[in-house]
């Protein structure tokens, strides 16, 4: 028969309700004893009823010589909404496999210690200063929604500690960013950004698995480039809208040409078509022309407030004289 190591722990508790040395018999009343038994396989423990914070335990442990006084509040722990705990057995090997789900939950003090994760997503901002395919320095910041696999949590104490993220998001943040982004030019960056957003979150996905952690998102929230691409960009974008305004003029000047051969073409064929016309019918039309501009002109004077018309009436020498037309100003 496997021989088991056992030590048992007699936990006596007085209560003093008055802070004051009670009588035998009230201390004999108000006596508990609780027995907590250790073996190479199994725990066994009797729960302890709930004890005013005034109260105080002692540990007497056989055939030494030493005693510890602990609160009922060093007894137990509490494991909050979105938390989960490890913990830390001096007597059983380190850390438990078990992971502490949430709620209040009893220890033994100084043999066991927990340890609090906090489990829900967290929202992590990893910045980068790598360089793409054509050589062009880029600063990129990705965001990420993280969170620990719950099941591994032992593990991930026993790997890391309780800093796990600082150890491991910036480093696989940064080599992930630096091996995707090399395979891209900078103009790709950004018109295909969709698609360097869906690699970098793939990638991360499965390097983060390695760690046990798990990513619900990744995302690429800042991209710029450096002062010297930014000037070659903009040098590049001033000589193409000159370009663009120079065709633009050129086409200009060549409507106007068109313009002015279609106007000339329009005149020399009217002067083409007045010619015959005046052939045929001598100076006709010449004179159709003046009384046509002399209508013209009347009508304009006539409604003119500063012309005065003087017809010529006669003199008395019987000779003719010319009509007039004055031009008052009235300034």
């Amino acid at each position: 028969m496997k021989q088991l190591c056992k030590l048992q722990l007699i936990i006596r508790i007085a209560i003093n309700r008055k802070h004051r040395t009670p009588s035998p018999a009230s201390a004999a009343s108000s006596s508990f004893l609780i027995i907590i038994t250790y073996s190479s396989t199994t725990t066994i423990a009797k729960s302890l009823p709930a004890l005013p914070r005034c109260c105080s335990s002692k540990f007497h442990l056989p055939g030494v010589g030493a005693a510890g006084v602990f609160t009922v509040s060093q007894c137990i722990y509490n494991v909050d909404g979105g938390e989960r705990a490890v913990m830390f057995d001096q007597l059983r090997g380190g850390v438990l496999d078990k992971v502490v789900g949430e709620g209040t939950h009893f220890l033994i003090p100084v043999v066991q210690r927990p340890t609090i994760f906090d489990v829900r997503t967290k929202p992590r901002e990893v910045p980068s200063v790598t360089g793409t395919k054509d050589l062009q320095m880029v600063n990129i910041k990705l965001r990420v929604l993280w969170r620990p696999i719950v099941e591994e949590l032992p593990r991930i104490y026993r790997e890391l500690g309780t800093d796990f993220d600082e150890r491991v998001l910036p480093s696989i943040g940064n080599e992930v960013l630096k091996s995707i982004v090399a395979q891209y030019n900078a103009e790709e960056l950004l018109s295909k950004r969709a698609e360097v957003s869906q690699r970098i979150k793939t990638e991360m996905m499965k390097r983060a698995r390695t760690f046990h952690l798990e990513f619900d998102d990744v995302a690429i929230t800042h991209l710029t480039f450096g002062r010297e691409f930014m000037n070659a960009i903009e040098a590049k974008q001033v000589a193409s809208q000159e370009a663009e305004r120079q065709q633009w003029v050129v086409v200009r000047a060549e409507q106007e040409r068109q313009a002015v051969v279609t106007r000339a073409e329009g005149e020399a064929e009217a002067a083409s078509i007045i010619t015959k016309a005046m052939e045929k019918t001598g100076n006709a039309i010449i004179e159709v022309r003046r009384i046509d501009a002399a209508k013209e002109i009347a009508g304009k004077l006539a409604n003119s407030r500063n012309v005065v018309y003087l017809p010529n009436t006669g003199g008395g020498d019987g000779g003719s004289g010319a009509n007039l037309l004055l031009g008052l100003d009235p300034k």
